[in-house]
Order: C-alpha cells, then structure tokens, then sequence
C-alpha cells in the first residue's frame, strides 16, 4: 500500500497505458480520479476498478476543460497529491507531409496539454502545503531519431525537458518531477500504429527482443509517485527492454567467430 490515502489524477486513463495505472495506484491505496476525453469510456473504466475510483471527461487541450477537471476533482476527493501526464496522442507523418493543423494537434495535447494539468495540479499542492508527485510519460521517440515521429517526437522531447524544469522550479514546494519513456507497449493505440515491419524493427533493435505490457510502466509509476522515490527528481526512467542502451547487436560465438584483424 505505497499510496495509501493519496489522491491522484490520471490523464488518458480509459483504456492502455493510462488504465494500467489507474488499476495500480488503486491496488496501492490511492483514490483516483480516472478522466479521457471520452467520458462513457472513463466512467466503464473506474466503474470497474472500483470505490476507489471516479471518472471525469476533460480533454487535457481544453484549458476550460484541465480547470473544471481540477476543480471537481479536489471538490470531490479533497486533495491532490499526484498527477500522471498520460493523455497523448500520435501519427506517423514524414516531416515533408505532416500538416499545419496535425502538428499543432499533437503539440497541444502532448506538451501544451501536460503543461496546463501540472501547473493547475502544482498550484493546489502548493497550497495543500504536503508535496506531490508529478509524472510524466514521454517517450524514446523524443529521444531518438525515429522516421515518420516528427511531431509526436518533438512533442514527447518537449515534455522531457519540461519535466527537469518543473522538477528545479517545483523542488522548494516538496514537489518531485520525473518521467517515464516506455518503449514499444502492447496496447491498442500501440497495435493501430505499428505496421509489421515497425513490429520486426523493434524486435531487432530491442535487447530483450519484445514489446512492454501496460502493467510494466504502471509498476514504474508506482514507484515514482511513492515515498520510495523521495530523492528523485528530474529524471526520466526509460521502460524499454534496454532499446536505449543498445547498440550494435549480433549473434557472436567466441568459439567460432574470429575478429577481423588489419595490418598497421
């Protein structure tokens, strides 16, 4: 029960990723306030996990929408005490093809979105006076060059580096600040996204030759909202069966296979 008593709010939590840790933080002792843009989705999704939790519809771009979700959510539940960054968004578009309104889409929502939620979100725990716990989750695409991952990339690069300066802003108030960038996660939107070949791709590229499970980054969530994680701040934690860390990668038998050896 690393969460017992804690209020947190959830973005994106109907479904995938965002569920995964919505369950967990319930299982931890957490009240949880599920929201998603799509309302009838979030209240199935905290009907099911339970009393410990209530759904919300706020689509995080609307600002109208990130202060009603705030408000009601405190009015409810009383306090907040972590937020998780989750509502997102993404398209694969090559730079030469991506339109105006598309960008701009995936930019409010990924990155101008998360913004508005963890000022809101800061400013109550501010006042509560206890502390809190922000997470957000990026990704590797904002940290690698991915072919076809313009905005989502820039958008997910923006939000890792906003996350270290809302952890140096936000530190006095006894606020921590970090991330988590999955890998390639089995989940829904992930299947819509990945053609067979990004699929093989990734196999190829990923030390332990897989896709993640939601429940994955959830336990890392767990973590990082919890007092466990007292002394981190500003870091992000990558999810990702070490696709960060590698790099070449090939069969080699030391009994077999000689180096190749040149001549100075």
């Amino acid at each position: 029960m690393k969460l017992q008593d804690k209020v947190a709010v959830v973005t994106g939590s109907a479904r995938g990723i965002g569920r995964a840790i919505a369950e967990a933080f319930a299982r931890e002792g957490a009240r949880v306030v599920v929201t998603d843009r799509d309302g009838d989705e979030a209240d199935r999704t905290a009907g099911e996990i339970g009393a410990a939790a209530v759904a919300i519809r706020a689509d995080v771009a609307n600002p109208q929408d990130v202060r009603a979700l705030f408000d009601r959510a405190a009015e409810t539940l009383g306090r907040i005490d972590i937020l998780v960054n989750n509502a997102g968004i993404g398209a694969t578009r090559l730079v030469l093809d991506i339109e105006l309104e598309e960008w701009e889409r995936i930019i409010r929502i990924n990155l101008t979105g998360a913004m508005l939620c963890s000022q809101l979100a800061a400013r109550r725990m501010i006042a509560q006076g206890t502390g809190g716990k922000i997470v957000n989750i990026v990704s590797l695409s904002g940290q690698k060059g991915g072919v076809g991952r313009s905005a989502y990339g820039a958008s997910k690069a923006g939000l890792e580096v906003l996350t270290k300066i809302m952890a140096v802003e936000f530190a006095e108030h006894g606020i921590t600040v970090n991330a988590i960038a999955p890998g390639p996660i089995m989940t829904e939107t992930g299947k819509g996204m990945h053609t067979p070949e990004t699929v093989d791709a990734y196999h190829r590229l990923i030390p332990q030759r897989r896709y993640g499970e939601p429940a994955e980054i959830a336990a890392a969530a767990v973590f990082l909202a919890s007092d466990d994680a007292s002394y981190v701040t500003g870091h992000t934690l990558n999810v990702d069966g070490g696709f960060l860390a590698a790099g070449l990668m090939f069969p080699f038998d030391p009994a077999k296979d000689k180096p190749i050896r040149t001549s100075s």
